[in-house]
């Protein structure tokens, strides 16, 4: 892969540097390599990346549907062409593992895959009047040029999730990736499209940090959606700024998953799906596990089977295909997790397993005699630490886990499907999965959070609803009569 290419900005269909006097690395969280330097973009790379957008939806307006498709379609060729320089460039960016990276990877596909469907289903609606004569159709259109600003977790795939979907039913795109993760996020998708053919200038991706920037992405005159994944703290912001300034906030935000254990679970199994809930990609998923609530019956042989099982994971080297827990993104987050532990720990709670901070590299560590008004049991916990807390009937349960300003994701463990079903029916949460972990993500269902977990929904049909909007045009065959 070509580091010094994707070190630039894509703005105009062209490959360039951002006119700011900044630089910004990008280094490996494993190695503190320097991958790359960006000079980084400015207001007025914002503002022509925004009119390019602008400017070319109007020639992918005239793209025949298939086309466009096929256009789509040959993005995912691409990435299977390059499949091992982008799994050698999510490790090396990002500190995934291998195993991270090809669950990524298969994501973005996926999602491709369900985005070229988007042209061919553009569809409108032809309904009757109150009026005689006169009859009311409905177009589906794009929404115009979309603003994306995507997080350093899964970049390859948030920046995705939205961007595809946009273009598919018909948008420019302007994406903005977090500086952590200018390639994997940001221009390794420019390259793609690129490739692909779309029109120069459809998609942009400006690689910037706020302190350059401000508000300006935002508050842009031409976008008209803004697609934000990110901290409920600066999703709030953003949203509150969108709003202001007559744009539609797509935010999906942070999460405090719980996991829940009933006495009837097969509990190897719920062992083993709580282990990957918590610990995929050092913790660094919204949709991770950061409570584990177990039923008290079976609360002691859980804690002794789950220790067992997490002491195995092996800590290190993300490009070793034995490593399950690579590095954090950066030295903050490592901090904000060494923080959080010792408040948790001051406040009561007893480390079962207390694993080493050294640099972003942080060992599990399980939390137990952990009550819900903790910091620890409130905060999203994103690295590898989680509570465990104990409850005794399933009112308790669905109590401790609707605790929380978040309502994400979750997972019931029963060995009665129906039991778990209408647990997790009553636990507020956008997406809780019976007998199964709490990451999941699928094409074509929808996917969204409740309370401040974000506004909006993803995927298949919901994310063709939130891209395009829906114009009516009344064709009137007669002549109406007026009272004056």
């Amino acid at each position: 892969m070509n580091y010094t290419e994707l070190g630039k900005q894509f703005i105009g269909g062209d490959w360039r540097e951002g006119s700011s006097e900044k630089v910004l690395p990008d280094i490996n969280p494993y190695n503190d390599e320097v991958i790359t330097t960006f000079q980084i973009a400015s207001v007025k790379d914002i503002d022509e990346a925004y009119k390019s957008a602008h400017k070319a939806k109007l020639e992918w307006d005239k793209v025949n549907p298939y086309k466009k498709r096929d256009i789509l379609e040959k993005a995912v060729t691409y990435i299977e062409a390059n499949e091992e320089e982008i799994t050698s460039l999510i490790i090396q960016e990002l500190g995934g593992t291998r195993m991270k990276a090809a669950f990524e990877i298969g994501l973005v596909k996926n999602m491709i895959k369900e985005a070229a469907t988007f042209p061919l289903r553009m569809e409108g609606k032809i309904l009757p009047s109150t009026e005689d004569g006169k009859e009311n159709r409905l177009y589906r259109i794009p929404a115009g040029v979309v603003g994306v600003i995507s997080p350093f977790n899964f970049p390859f795939f948030l920046s995705m999730k939205s961007v595809a979907p946009a273009l598919g039913a018909g948008n420019g795109v302007v994406l903005k990736p977090h500086e952590d993760t200018p390639i994997t996020g940001g221009t390794l998708i420019g390259k793609i499209f690129e490739a692909a053919g779309i029109p120069k200038g459809l998609l942009n991706v400006v690689v910037t940090d706020i302190k350059e920037i401000g508000d300006a992405f935002v508050e842009h005159p031409i976008p008209r959606i803004i697609s934000f994944t990110g901290s409920t703290q600066v999703g709030s912001y953003i949203g509150q700024l969108a709003v202001k300034n007559y744009k539609k906030p797509l935010l999906e935000l942070g999460g405090n998953s719980a996991f829940i254990i009933l006495e009837d679970a097969d509990l190897e199994y719920a062992v083993q799906a709580a282990t990957f809930s918590r610990f995929t990609h050092q913790g660094q998923i919204c949709m991770c596990a950061n409570r584990i609530l177990v039923q008290k019956s079976i609360y002691e042989q859980f804690l002794k089977m789950f220790k067992e099982k997490v002491t195995t994971l092996k800590v290190g080297d993300p490009s070793d295909p034995e490593t399950v827990i690579g590095p954090v993104i950066n030295r903050r987050q490592a901090e904000t997790l060494e923080k959080l532990i010792a408040k948790g720990i001051e406040e009561g709670a007893v480390p079962l397993l207390h694993g080493k901070i050294t640099g972003r590299m942080v060992e599990p560590t399980i939390l137990i005699d952990v009550n819900p008004e903790m910091v620890v049991a409130q905060d999203e916990l994103f690295g590898p630490v989680v509570c465990i807390i104990p409850f005794e009937t399933e009112e308790e349960a669905i109590d401790i886990a609707n605790d929380t300003r978040f309502g994400l994701s979750g997972a019931v463990h029963t060995s009665n499907l129906e039991r778990g079903v209408e647990l997790a029916k009553k636990v507020h949460t956008g997406m809780i999965h019976v007998n199964d972990i709490t990451i999941n993500d699928e094409p074509i269902i929808a996917f969204g959070g409740e309370k401040q977990s974000g506004l909006g929904r993803m995927n298949g049909e919901w994310s063709l609803d939130e891209f395009t909007t829906m114009k009516w045009i009344s064709v009137n065959y007669g002549q109406r009569k007026f009272p004056y």
